[in-house]
């Protein structure tokens, strides 16, 4: 039988191990939702930060509370928390399920519900199931509904308490470390009353962006390098390849030296051409004729008759 909770109502549960999901319908401009879970030991507060279960952590250390997938089905999307309860530690009193808003606050999101089933079963109806309603519409972090003991059982009360400070104000609510610098960046999301509002300028004004931050002077660039260069070492240097023989291949053939014509003694000597093999020489000019006077002068000693 499924009970039909109102807000503040609570009924008892028979299933030890249960299943809180989180349904909405999405859309454009609706802003996605994340559930979350918190075990509280006395006095409300958490035992430590690992207490937290949520998209970052999603499993608890003792494996008995944990985060599931995100599903789709034909009604929206859903977001689930599973809990063991009959097997949490006794110093655990109570594990509250929240929904918290990504970039818009609940405002924006539609058919926001919680149900409660029996995780032995696979399928059925839901034990509990509670409409949750943002009260001012400007809550990013709202806490659905809570599981608490009672006596040598549990129960599940419907809260649907908002806060406009997020899942990070939600946390720190109930004793989790923020750091600073996550709590820094989350914007500050309390109702805005017309007493409280800034006076509106006119709209061709009040757009007027900020005046541009001064451009850093920097130095004209020089021809010379900013840093120095270093001189190249020795793997810098062309490699010189020095021709090798090739022993017991032909070599090519090197052209013999040119030597400086032999001085022809006394006679002027024409310059010596090389000779051009395999074609016709041209004809050498003619000798002049002997001079039929010409005689020898005497040669060696001379012996006279006397």
């Amino acid at each position: 039988m499924t009970h039909a909770m109102l807000k503040g109502s609570n009924v008892p549960l028979d299933a030890m191990a249960v299943r809180a999901v989180l349904r909405w319908t999405p859309g454009a401009g609706v802003p996605d939702v994340d559930a979350s879970a918190l075990l509280l030991g006395p006095g409300g507060r958490v035992r430590s930060d690992e207490d937290f279960v949520f998209y970052n952590q999603p499993r608890h250390p003792s494996g008995l509370v944990r985060r599931l997938p995100k599903r789709s089905v034909p009604e929206g999307l859903t977001d689930t928390i599973e809990a063991d309860l009959g097997r949490l530690d006794p110093s655990v009193e109570q594990v509250v399920v929240a929904a918290s808003s990504d970039g818009a606050a609940f405002e924006q999101v539609r058919d926001l519900r919680i149900m409660l089933y029996d995780a032995a079963l696979a399928g059925g109806e839901p034990l509990a199931v509670f409409d949750v309603r943002a009260e001012t519409g400007e809550e990013t972090a709202i806490i659905c509904g809570e599981l608490y003991r009672r006596g040598d059982g549990w129960k599940f009360r419907a809260v649907g308490q908002g806060y406009p400070t997020g899942l990070i104000g939600l946390a720190t609510a109930f004793g989790i470390s923020v750091d600073d610098s996550e709590a820094a960046e989350e914007p500050d999301l309390a109702p805005v009353t017309p007493e409280t509002a800034p006076d509106a300028a006119p709209p061709e004004t009040a757009a007027e962006p900020p005046p541009a931050p001064p451009v850093p002077a920097f130095p004209a660039p020089s021809a010379e390098p900013a840093f120095p260069v270093p001189s190249p070492g020795p793997d810098a240097q062309p490699t010189v390849l020095h021709q090798q023989p090739a022993y017991g291949h032909p070599q090519p053939a090197v052209p013999p030296p040119v030597h400086a014509p032999r001085p022809a003694y006394g006679y002027p000597q024409p310059a010596p051409t090389g000779p051009a093999y395999g074609y016709p020489q041209p004809a050498a000019a003619a000798a002049p004729a002997p001079d039929p006077h010409f005689v020898l002068p005497p040669q060696g000693p001379q012996f006279i008759r006397t």
